[in-house]
């Protein structure tokens, strides 16, 4: 035997038919490698695969290891998954708001990989806790990430990564939590097929590849299942026509709020041009035009300039608009961020306007200001704190119901969800990516192919500076624009006004993957205790 086939068994090998972790010179990289796995699951890199395979190294990293151990590697792949994902926040913020940021999510992937430590004898029970726990951790990890603190921050959750795999469909069934779940359950049977039969060929047994095998082949059953899950291919009911207008700033970076007039005006004067193409018979006529977030950082309702020129576009598109829009109000040093529509030859319809509900903490409002200004001063940035609206953004549009939802939203389940059960027929996502980079744009886009299966609807994303487009029922990206460009895209869609069952189960199908992980938890706190007592 040569000097590499030797030392395999002494660093591995041993260690797993001995029923202790793998050493740590081991453990750490493996930590490290999966985080980098996961990111490139991700959009923009889009390697899908990928996901499970990260979730399969980090469970292998912290099995057996005190729960001490077990948060340490956690933090590796939590850094090394985040850190380069979150990136884009310090393009023009510079460096402490992404570090922070980054360390409080790897924060807790630590946490999960303390967990993993904790429920090891259970894992070791038989040959299918494992699997089962790994998702059930999983699932009870970004269940805490989405909500904590300040309302948490669902960015980077395994659903978002599977904007092209088999595994998307099942968000029909039970939303994002499902999908999660099905990402790490299939990477649980990758690791458990892995570790048990290299501890059986370990020990010489003579049908060392069954335990290996067992789990492989439910790996592949688990994406045929996904693949017969039935998703809409189209919605069955009226058909209206949507035009996206995608502006374009004159320069990417926070000064686009300086640039606000400038912004305004291309996003009329893009309208404009596809009236003029409308009126010369190369473009369909709109029901609907739909701006992003900040076309108008200008309050229309309070510079009558701005309301002019909105109306202007309205008018001679001879369509709604819907406009993206920061109000002043309602109290003094307060604004809030909204999707207004602006009708042809009325202007402005306050019965259907939509305020945010969940402004960005730090970002559009800056919570514990005192405290937070002795980190940075750049929170005095945010001069007026933005006010959260308390209405699904359900929007009656003429012919269709949209369900809008503004930027970062679209990462919270109740948020589009909320818009679905109220009626909407079309989900709408304004946002406004002139701060960030097409990375973030990308995975923004993800998360509106996971809510156009989940709730069976077709989509669509508007931005200033892309990435813009629609979405089909079934995940399809149809127009997609580039970045920093300006374009138009229209497009005439099925609205629907089923409901699928994900929908139907709002967010059980979570409270009972993340109370399942809850009694592993506790359970394997009891057979800790047992084996304590057991004497030998």
């Amino acid at each position: 035997m040569d000097r590499d086939e030797s030392h395999v068994p002494t660093v591995l090998s041993a260690p797993v038919a001995a029923g202790r972790p793998l050493p740590l010179r081991v453990a750490a990289p493996m930590a490290v490698v999966a985080g980098l796995a996961l990111l490139l699951a991700f959009p923009p890199y889009g390697v899908w695969p990928l996901a499970p395979v990260g979730v399969a190294l980090l469970a292998a990293a912290a099995h057996r290891r005190r729960m001490r151990a077990g948060a340490g590697l956690g933090f590796l792949t939590g850094v090394a998954l985040f850190a380069p994902m979150l990136a884009w926040t310090n393009l023009h913020t510079g460096y402490l708001p992404w570090v922070l940021l980054s360390l409080l999510q790897a924060g807790y992937v630590a946490l999960l990989g303390a967990a993993a430590a904790w429920v090891s004898p259970l894992a070791d029970r038989g040959r299918w806790e494992w699997p089962a726990l790994t998702g059930l951790l999983w699932v009870g990890q970004e269940a805490l990430r989405d909500r904590t603190p300040f309302g948490g921050f669902p960015w980077g959750r395994l659903a978002f990564s599977q904007d092209g795999s088999p595994l998307l469909r099942l968000a029909a069934l039970g939303g994002a939590p499902l999908v999660t779940f099905a990402v790490s359950l299939t990477g649980g049977l990758l690791v458990s097929a892995v570790w048990r039969g290299w501890a059986a060929r370990h020990e010489a047994r003579p049908e060392w590849w069954l335990p290996a095998a067992v789990p492989a082949a439910v790996v592949v059953a688990v994406g045929a299942v996904s693949l017969l899950v039935p998703v809409a291919a189209a919605g069955g009911g009226n058909a209206v026509t949507v035009a996206i207008v995608q502006g374009n700033v004159p320069r990417l970076g926070l000064d686009f709020n300086a640039q606000r007039q400038a912004v305004l005006n291309n996003h009329v004067d893009a309208t404009l041009e596809l009236a003029a193409r409308v009126a010369a018979g190369a473009e369909r006529q709109p029901d609907l035009v739909v701006w992003p977030e900040n076309s108008s950082d200008i309050d229309p309702l309070r510079n009558p300039t701005a309301g002019a020129r909105i109306s202007q576009a309205a008018d001679t598109i001879r369509a709604p608009i819907l406009v993206g829009a920061v109000l002043l109000g309602p109290g003094p040093g307060q604004v809030r961020n909204a999707g207004m529509l602006w009708q042809p030859g009325t202007g402005a319809d306050m019965a259907q306007l939509y305020a945010k509900r969940h402004p960005v903490p730090f970002a559009e409002y800056v919570p514990l200001r005192d405290i937070a200004r002795r980190v940075s001063d750049k929170v005095d940035l945010i001069r007026n704190d933005f006010v959260a609206g308390s209405t699904p953004g359900v929007v009656r549009a003429g012919p269709a119901v949209l369900g809008d939802v503004i930027c970062f939203e679209v990462a919270y389940d109740e948020v589009v969800r909320d818009t679905v059960t109220g009626g909407a027929q079309l989900l709408v996502v304004q946002t406004n990516n002139a701060t960030f980079n097409e990375a973030e744009a990308r995975q923004q886009l993800a998360m509106v192919r996971l809510r156009a299966v989940e709730h069976g609807r077709p989509a669509l994303m508007a931005s200033t500076v892309g990435v813009s487009g629609f979405v089909a029922p079934d995940g399809r990206v149809s127009d997609a624009t580039g970045f920093n460009t300006r374009e138009v895209v229209v497009r005439q869609l099925r609205l629907d006004s089923g409901r699928t069952l994900a929908t139907g189960l709002g967010w059980w199908p979570e409270v009972a993957l993340a109370g399942l992980a809850v009694a592993a938890l506790a359970g394997a706190g009891v057979l800790r205790r047992r084996q304590r007592v057991v004497p030998g």
